[in-house]
């Protein structure tokens, strides 16, 4: 089973820009497809292996923030291919 993972960190702290690029370089160096806008960031790929890593690298992040907070939107479907038709 495909997922489509919408993926927003907020570090709770002031100095909340290089966890974020620290956590984005890490959903970027999986083998995971990943897709970025301003807002949120979209990882796509098999559920039970992306919910691993998704573990495993949000733990690692929490890990250096003093306080954080993480929404994730899974969509069960690969919608990485998505485009507007309006």
């Amino acid at each position: 089973m495909n997922v489509s993972i919408e993926i927003t960190l907020m570090p709770l702290q002031d100095q909340y820009e290089a966890p974020i690029k620290e956590f984005i370089k890490c959903l970027r160096a999986s083998d995971f497809k990943v897709l970025e806008n301003p807002l949120s960031t979209q990882i796509y790929g098999a559920y039970a292996p992306l919910m691993i890593f998704l573990t495993e690298a949000i733990e690692a992040s929490f890990n250096g923030l003093d306080a954080g907070m993480i929404n994730l939107k899974i969509v069960k479907s690969d919608r990485s291919g998505y485009r507007s038709n309006f």
